[in-house]
C-alpha cells in the first residue's frame, strides 16, 4: 500500500488569498515543493516507541532521538505527575523572578552531579541554551571558531553574539590551529563544537581540541545534545568518555533526547554559571519550563545511572548495524554512534529512499537542506535501545534492496 510520508503538496491558496505584503510566500512555497524541500507535518498517535503511528500508518520508528527509550517510560510520567500535583504545571515566571521551583533546583543539582561539575543552569530548550550561552561569552571584540557541521543553535548563537565568526572545516585540527594563531590579538577566542554531530553520526576529536584550546588560551564550549546519557561510564557524554573534563570549559546538553524529557542545560564552573544567570538572555527573559518536566528529567538522570546496560546495549547494536550495512555496500560515512546516515546526495533521492523504506514499514526521515549542505541530503537512521535485532536486520535488508 502506498505511504504518504514525504513532500505532500503545499497547502492550497484557494481558500484564502494572502495580503499583498505576504504574496511572495506562495511562490517560495512552490519553489520548495519543486526542489523536494517541503517538510510534511505528521501527526503521531500514542507515545514514542520502537513502533509509531504517523498519520495513521504503523511503522518501525527510526526517526526519534529517544535513544534510551525513556520518552514513553511510565516512570518519567509518574515523576512528572507527582511534581505537577505538588507544584502545579506552569512555572508562571522567569527563573529570576519566581519561576525557579524545587523541581528545577533538584534538576540542576542532578545535572551537575552527572557531569561532575560545580553547577548547572536549566533552559527551556537546548536551542535556547546554546544561543544564550554563546552570546553571553563572546561579543564584538571576540572571535568564535565554529565547526562547519555544527547544529543550527550553535550557528545562531554565533550570529547573535556579534563576534567575528570563523567556520573551520569539519574536525580539521590543522586548519583550526592556524586560524587560532591568526586571531591571537582578539580579546577572547571561543571554539564551539558538537561532540556528536547530529546529521553525520561523527564524533569530535575532543582530546585534541582540548589541547588546542589549552595551547591557544581559548575557551572550549561543546554541545553534548546527542551524547548525553549515551556515552561515558556515568552516561554523561563524550567529554567523559574522552577523559578530558578538565579541558572543556562549557558543556551544553539537552534533556529531550536520550533523557526523554524536555529542555536544555549549561554546566561547568560555579562562577561561569553565576555569570550566565546575569547575562544569558534566553534564561533571564523566558518563563521557566514546567516543574513537572524538570522532575521527569531528574528521574531520567537517575535511571541513566541505574541502567547502564541500556547505553551499552544501544552502542553495541549500533556498531553491529553499521558493520552489517558496510557488508551490504551501504555507505554510512564516518558514523561512529547511534546516528547512522545513508547519504543520497540530492534531496529528491533522499525523499525517494525514505518513501521506499516507508512502503516496507520503516520510518526513516529524509534530511535535506538547510539541515545539511546542498548535495549532502541523506536518510538518517536513529537507533534506540527499544529496537530489536529483527528491526535492525529488516531495515538493513530494506536499505540494501
Amino acid at each position: 500500500m502506498p505511504c504518504r510520508i514525504e513532500n505532500p503538496p503545499p497547502p492550497s491558496a484557494a481558500a484564502t488569498t494572502l495580503p499583498e505584503p505576504l504574496a511572495w510566500i506562495d511562490g517560495d512555497l512552490a519553489r520548495l515543493a519543486a526542489d523536494d524541500l517541503v517538510r510534511p507535518r505528521r501527526v503521531r498517535t500514542g507515545k514514542q516507541s520502537a513502533r509509531v503511528s504517523l498519520d495513521g500508518i504503523e511503522m518501525v520508528n527510526f526517526g526519534s532521538n529517544d535513544y534510551l527509550g525513556y520518552a514513553g517510560d511510565v516512570r518519567l510520567t509518574k515523576a512528572a505527575s507527582k511534581a505537577a500535583c505538588a507544584e502545579g504545571f506552569g512555572a508562571g515566571a522567569s527563573p529570576l523572578v519566581s519561576g525557579h521551583s524545587q523541581a528545577h533546583e533538584a534538576l540542576e543539582r542532578a545535572v551537575a552531579d552527572l557531569l561532575a561539575v560545580e553547577a548547572a543552569l536549566v533552559f527551556p530548550s537546548g536551542f535556547a541554551a546554546n544561543t544564550a550561552t554563546i552570546a553571553a561569552l563572546a561579543g564584538a571584540d571576540d572571535v568564535i571558531f565554529s565547526d562547519e557541521r555544527n547544529h543550527a543553535s550553535l550557528i545562531d548563537g554565533c550570529r547573535l553574539s556579534r563576534a567575528r565568526v570563523v567556520v573551520y572545516p569539519h574536525r580539521d585540527l590543522t586548519a583550526l590551529d592556524h586560524l587560532l594563531d591568526a586571531a591571537a590579538a582578539a580579546r577572547r577566542r571561543l571554539v564551539v563544537t558538537d561532540t556528536l554531530f547530529s546529521m553525520d553520526g561523527t564524533v569530535a576529536p575532543l582530546a585534541d581540541l582540548c589541547e588546542l584550546a589549552r595551547r591557544h588560551a581559548a575557551i572550549l564550549m561543546v554541545d553534548e545534545a546527542h551524547a548525553t546519557g549515551v556515552f561515558g561510564a556515568r552516561g554523561s557524554g563524550l567529554v567523559e568518555q574522552a577523559g578530558c573534563e578538565g579541558g572543556v570549559h562549557v558543556r551544553v546538553g539537552t534533556l529531550s533526547k536520550a533523557l526523554g524529557a524536555a529542555g536544555g542545560f549549561v554546566a561547568g564552573h560555579g562562577r561561569l554559571v553565576e555569570w550566565l544567570r546575569h547575562r544569558a538572555r534566553a534564561w533571564i527573559f523566558s518563563t521557566a519550563h514546567p516543574p513537572a518536566v524538570a522532575a521527569a528529567a531528574t528521574r531520567a538522570i537517575a535511571l541513566v545511572a541505574a541502567e547502564p546496560e541500556r547505553r551499552r546495549h544501544l552502542l553495541a547494536r549500533a556498531a553491529e548495524f553499521r558493520t552489517d550495512l558496510a557488508a551490504r555496500n551501504v555507505a554510512t560515512g564516518d558514523a561512529a554512534a547511534q546516528i547512522v546516515p545513508v547519504v543520497t546526495g540530492t534531496a529528491t533521492a533522499a525523499v525517494a529512499l525514505a518513501g521506499r523504506l516507508a512502503a516496507r514499514g520503516y520510518f526513516v526521515p529524509a534530511i535535506r537542506p538547510p539541515s545539511v549542505p546542498a548535495g549532502g541530503s541523506l536518510a538518517r537512521v536513529s537507533l534506540s535501545w527499544l529496537h530489536s535485532e529483527a528491526d535492525l536486520a529488516g531495515l538493513a535488508d530494506a536499505l540494501a534492496g
